[in-house]
């Protein structure tokens, strides 16, 4: 059974692989044409979306493996916080994708929704790496 879990807990790190590259992603959709604006910022809303689901994967299969391990109570805190930090701003990102596509659609300015965009991407992609770098070096704790 743990290596079932362990098989589906990569699986939900695959789909949260997306986070570190959203900023890079983000970053370029002011220079796109409005036409290619509205698909990034889709192509980002559904991507965000499944990361979310990745994120809730995560959440079942590891403490699951948390509860069969032998983990640190410190180590144990947080990486439960930094998890939900990230389904925080995965979530509170979707309101600036829904503004931006709205936006985009009108054909108005999106600069104040983009900003919002990268800065909650780069704190995503933040989390994940010290949340990998956690997973990696859970012996530190």
């Amino acid at each position: 059974m743990l290596t079932v879990t362990f098989f589906l807990h990569m699986v939900g790190t695959a789909a949260l692989g997306f986070y570190l590259i959203l900023p890079f992603v983000v970053g370029g959709i002011q220079k796109l044409s409005l036409a290619a604006q509205e698909g990034a910022v889709n192509t980002v809303r559904v991507a965000n979306r499944f990361a979310q689901y990745g994120l809730v994967l995560q959440l079942l299969t590891g403490g699951y493996m948390m509860s069969q391990g032998d983990y640190s109570v410190p180590w144990m805190i947080i990486v439960t916080l930094l998890l939900l930090a990230m389904f925080a701003i995965g979530g509170i990102m979707s309101k600036p994708l829904k503004s931006a596509l709205a936006g985009i659609r009108e054909k108005k300015e999106v600069k104040e929704e983009t900003s919002k965009l990268g800065t909650l991407s780069a704190l995503l992609a933040l989390l994940l790496l010290v949340m990998i770098f956690f997973m990696v070096y859970s012996h530190i704790i």
